[in-house]
């Protein structure tokens, strides 16, 4: 198997770390929720080394993010598990804070909420949920490229798009989060952080 490089982890490690230090605590053990290649499960993992760092992808990708540990492994990253969002029971405990990268606009609106209602479900009170990638605002797109981004994805699946804000903090706080803080991050991206107050519903979405 060849060793695959994602250019888009490579270019946003640097930004996401640096938001990253002031989230994450010692000792916090951190989900990541489509790990890909795990590029970033590798490299942050080096750079927070008080940390646990646990990657979770599709059963068809977990044998990169192992070439890459191979390759790069640290002490406190863990084996990759594979994780369908949606599946019943998620095999994790002791999950402080979730990550997940450049994930909401490419799995379905079902799914979206799967992962809303399955990390509100993993998580203890205070935990985090922690989300990078593009969004919209109340109907509106940040830039032109992410506009065009958007319509791109949902040619190619009608399924996919870049999610609206408005949308997700509704999800959010059925499954017992507080509305996201917004954190502005580089090429029109943002790095969304739900808190979760245990004050939600422990629900199942009816389907992905």
């Amino acid at each position: 198997m060849q060793k695959r490089v994602a250019p888009s982890a490579e270019r946003n490690k640097e930004s996401i770390l640096a938001q990253l230090r002031g989230l994450l605590t010692q000792g916090t053990h951190v989900l990541e929720i489509g790990s890909g290649t795990g590029q970033h499960a590798c490299y942050f993992s080096q750079q927070l080394p008080d940390i646990t760092w646990q990657p979770t992808e599709l059963g068809g990708g977990l044998g990169q993010i192992r070439l890459w540990m191979s390759e790069q492994a640290s002490r406190n990253l863990l084996p990759p598990v594979e994780l369908d969002v949606c599946q019943t029971d998620w095999p994790f405990a002791n999950i402080d804070f979730v990550y997940t990268c450049n994930t909401l606009h490419i799995i379905s609106e079902g799914a979206v909420e799967c992962l809303f209602s399955g990390v509100g479900n993993l998580l203890n009170e205070g935990g985090r949920l922690c989300a990078y990638g593009p969004f919209s605002f109340d109907g509106k797109h940040t830039s032109r490229s992410n506009e065009a981004f958007d319509a791109a994805l949902r040619a190619e699946n009608v399924c996919q798009g870049v999610r609206d804000m408005t949308r997700l903090d509704s999800l959010a706080s059925t499954y017992g989060f507080a509305s996201a803080e917004i954190i502005d991050m580089p090429s029109n991206n943002f790095l969304a952080v739900w808190h979760y107050n245990g004050a939600g519903a422990v629900l199942k979405p009816k389907s992905a």
